[in-house]
């Protein structure tokens, strides 16, 4: 299911033992555009530290009852390597993080989940494959540090970015939601992070090798739209891109 970034969201967190926050935010790399940790908010709990929880510990979404299930206990999170609340995600931290709970390095190969695809959270079966040829670098990102970046189109500017809408089966940022306000009133529109040209974290910018006009009559997005698989489908006949689902499995090993 598709859900957008802000509205996850403040859902709660439920361990297999107890609920331990709501979520604050989440960290992609700039890669893959991937969500690598979410980040929890504990309130008075762990409060010192920051609490991430990696997709292969997330089991579910529950949008109805707004909360994510989460595979497990609060003593296994509490007891996992801490990280200051003011320091930044390390490629150190991160391999004491996944060796604490077993998990395969997610650069640990070519693909979103390294050796594979997607989440693959039969252990046994990740033991058995091959690792990719080339492990790769990743930079976190905060998708509320990166929600306000401008927009720029091949022939100018045409917003910023407003949220990001993430896929919860397999935690890849499929689109980033735009707001056109000051060149379209009232209009907002989706593109795909496949269709980035390139970014500039320094100014805050996202480039686009689309024009604007081509942008701007896309398939408009507004909060009441249904992102259904045939908006999907117009969106990317719009700009005449491969369907991400076509390259994919069309299951998901869990």
């Amino acid at each position: 299911m598709l859900n957008k970034a802000k509205t996850l969201k403040g859902y709660k967190l439920d361990s297999l033992d107890g609920e331990i926050g709501t979520v604050k935010e989440f960290y992609f790399d700039d890669q893959h555009w991937a969500i690598r940790y979410l980040v929890a908010d504990t309130g008075n709990w762990l409060m010192d530290r920051q609490v991430l929880i990696s997709p292969y510990a997330l089991y579910a979404v529950i949008k109805e009852e707004q909360h994510i299930a989460i595979g497990l206990t609060k003593k296994q999170i509490e007891e996992s390597p801490s990280l200051n609340s003011d320091k930044p995600v390390s490629r150190q931290f991160e391999k004491a993080y996944h060796g604490f709970y077993g998990w395969p390095l997610y650069w640990g190969g070519p693909f979103m989940w390294g050796a594979f695809p997607y989440i693959l959270r039969d252990l046994e079966k990740t033991k058995e494959s091959t690792q990719g040829e080339k492990a790769w670098d990743s930079h976190l990102r905060s998708t509320h540090d990166v929600s306000g970046h401008d927009i720029q189109a091949a022939d100018g500017e045409i917003g910023h970015v407003e949220d990001f809408i993430i896929d919860d089966e397999t935690w890849a940022i499929r689109y980033l939601i735009i707001d056109t306000r000051n060149w379209w009133p009232g209009k907002k529109v989706l593109v795909s992070p496949r269709w980035i040209e390139r970014v500039s974290w320094s100014e805050s910018k996202v480039f686009f090798n689309l024009p604007r006009e081509t942008i701007r009559k896309s398939p408009e997005y507004s909060e009441e739209s249904l992102l259904t698989r045939d908006y999907e489908t117009r969106l990317h006949r719009h700009y005449n891109r491969q369907e991400y689902w076509d390259d994919e499995p069309s299951e998901f090993i869990i």
